[in-house]
């Protein structure tokens, strides 16, 4: 790109040279009436990613037809009291659970592989941080399916939709919307650099394994983000296989994203 000091070969010409200062002036007093009400930069519509024990993790923006199988694993005392990641408070003696990347407000239903048993949950918060665990059950929820005692267990977990709205303490039946979680263009996140050429190398070095390596900016408002991720997939289970693949391979940090 052409720098904006070159409108001219050389520089700005000889006989314009007075306009400078003038257009300068000009500038500073229009910017100094008009600063205040300039916007502020506008959300992108997508989740923001978040960071924890530096990893970085991208929420999904929908879940259609989510299909997971994993570890899951129960917090309770520690932080009954707390609040969790969507401002409510966590109640270890309500029917709650933590994902990394389903959208907050999400129910699920959870099937404990090992004994059968199957209980409904609402994501809540965010979480477990833990290699290999894919939700974090309330003590209440861990109790129904037979988890509190030997801390976790292999269970799969279904998306079911978000409730239309809040469902009373005497309804026997919950009603979801109907999601689908499967379908969609998702791709894997390696890494998220605030050096550009941090993900530039990044990128260069994936690109000689794996397809469709590319880097995605994201501006949070404050400062801006280059995402660099790999792959083309239109099935989350193929992006999980892939996510795995990743994992595998060395790069711990990978997470599943919807392009």
């Amino acid at each position: 790109m052409q720098s904006p000091k070159k409108w001219y070969e050389g520089g700005w010409p000889k006989k314009g040279r007075w306009m400078l200062p003038l257009l300068c002036c000009v500038w500073a007093l229009w910017c100094q009436g008009c600063g205040k009400s300039m916007p502020k930069p506008q959300p992108t519509g997508h989740p923001k990613p978040y960071q924890v024990a530096g990893n970085w993790y991208q929420p999904i923006p929908h879940a259609d037809g989510f299909k997971q199988r994993g570890i899951a694993s129960w917090y309770g005392k520690k932080f009954h009291g707390r609040k969790t990641a969507n401002g409510e408070i966590y109640n270890m003696y309500a029917m709650s659970a933590a994902h990394k990347t389903l959208p907050l407000g999400t129910f699920v239903r959870v099937h404990n592989l090992e004994n059968g048993k199957t209980i409904d949950v609402r994501i809540n918060d965010r979480g477990p941080f833990i290699r290999g665990r894919i939700i974090d059950l309330s003590y209440k929820a861990a109790s129904e399916i037979g988890i509190v005692g030997p801390g976790t267990a292999q269970v799969e977990v279904v998306a079911l939709g978000k409730a239309p709205k809040e469902v009373g303490t005497h309804e026997k039946e919950k009603v979801y919307t109907p999601v689908d979680y499967e379908k969609g263009i998702f791709s894997i996140q390696v890494g998220a650099f605030l050096e550009k050429g941090n993900a530039e190398r990044l990128c260069a070095k994936l690109d000689s394994t794996y397809q469709n390596a590319h880097i995605v900016p994201f501006f949070d408002g404050r400062q801006t983000f280059y995402r660099v991720r790999v792959g083309l997939c239109h099935t989350l289970s193929k992006a999980l296989e892939y996510e795995q693949i990743l994992i595998d391979s060395g790069f711990l940090g990978a997470m599943i994203v919807a392009e």
